[in-house]
């Protein structure tokens, strides 16, 4: 089966990858290897107040600009101490973060620390969130979600990952989602979970109640 993962974000095309990697029936592609052009449509898909609902918009945009069964996720940070936030609008979090790429991950980062400078230590929990969706060309859908704890740290540590993930303290692994291996990020995270969810319902072993 192919499966075309719907970012234009590398680190997350790379992520989904190795994740995948464990399911060889899936042919996995991406939007650069298809062709397909930016649009400045795109800016407007994920307009919607749950990640859930971002990421099944974003699948379904995908799979009828393309004809192939699309994978998209949406996933950001949301920090206890201010209120769930960003959230949803975790990549664009800073005011000055209308740059891509690691640029915006440094403004999203500095605005996150500069927003919880005052914020004591134990009070510096967070989670992340992702929900992974699956549309396929003749409107069939499907969308899971996985979580994962942490605490934001006061500067960041490690150079591994991507946006949030040098700031993002796993306590129990003592390191840094910017620290951890690629492979046991992938094993922990947010966006692990969720896409081993969706791939395993495609697979017909779900655990959540079937395809939705």
């Amino acid at each position: 089966m192919r499966l075309l993962v719907a970012t234009r974000n590398p680190g997350k095309v790379r992520e989904i990858r190795e994740i995948l990697a464990a399911y060889p029936g899936l042919e996995i592609v991406g939007l650069a290897e298809l062709r397909i052009r930016e649009s400045p449509e795109e800016d407007d898909i994920e307009g919607f107040d749950t990640f859930e609902e971002n990421a099944l918009a974003k699948a379904r945009y995908f799979a009828a600009r393309t004809a192939c069964t699309a994978l998209a996720d949406d996933s950001g940070i949301c920090v206890d101490a201010l209120g769930g936030a960003p959230g949803v609008r975790s990549r664009r979090f800073a005011p000055d973060a209308d740059q891509r790429g690691a640029g915006q991950d440094q403004a999203n980062n500095r605005h996150l620390l500069a927003r919880l400078e005052d914020v004591p230590d134990a009070e510096r929990t967070a989670r992340y969130v992702c929900a992974a969706a699956i549309a396929d060309p003749a409107g069939g859908t499907l969308v899971r979600t996985g979580t994962c704890a942490g605490v934001i740290l006061r500067e960041p540590r490690g150079s591994g990952g991507f946006g949030y993930d040098p700031l993002f303290y796993l306590t129990a692994e003592g390191v840094t989602f910017g620290e951890l291996p690629p492979a046991r990020k992938n094993e922990l995270s947010h966006r692990g979970r969720a896409v081993r969810a969706v791939a395993e319902a495609l697979a017909g072993v779900d655990h959540n109640g079937g395809v939705g």
